[in-house]
């Protein structure tokens, strides 16, 4: 567990460089760690040393998708708050059958303004105190 006077880390996963770019240039700016990856194995091999207070993940992902990649997340760091987004009509679907494993999560249509998403982010922090899971 981190202590009080470390910034909450945030996992950024998306296939998308530009995306990732940009939302890791404006949480950095705002006191966030940020971590990048840009596919779901790449985001497992991240967390296995480190461990996100956030990870915001893409749906559609090469290979693994980002509901499947959340599951794991849940399964392996319990804490971590979970926000995907996705840009295509095939998430709902996806979503679905997530829910009827017992898996709810939220989800934002992309695209998301940057702006948005830092007020998104800042929200989740504020309702849920450090350490503590979503």
């Amino acid at each position: 567990m981190k202590g009080m006077g470390m910034p909450r880390g945030i996992l950024i996963v998306d296939d998308d460089t530009a995306i990732t770019e940009t939302l890791s240039a404006i949480f950095e700016k705002h006191g966030y760690e940020v971590r990048c990856a840009h596919s779901a194995e790449t985001a497992i091999e991240a967390i296995a040393q480190w461990e996100p207070d956030l990870a915001i993940l893409d749906v559609m992902l090469p290979r693994m998708n980002g509901i499947e990649l959340a599951m794991v997340l849940k399964a392996n760091r319990p804490a971590c708050h979970l926000v995907l987004f996705s840009g295509h009509t095939g998430t709902q679907a996806l979503m679905e059958e997530a829910a009827r494993k017992g898996n709810m999560f939220e989800i934002l249509a992309k695209p998301v303004h940057p702006l948005f998403m830092l007020d998104f982010v800042s929200s989740l922090f504020a309702d849920a105190p450090k350490g503590a899971a979503a």
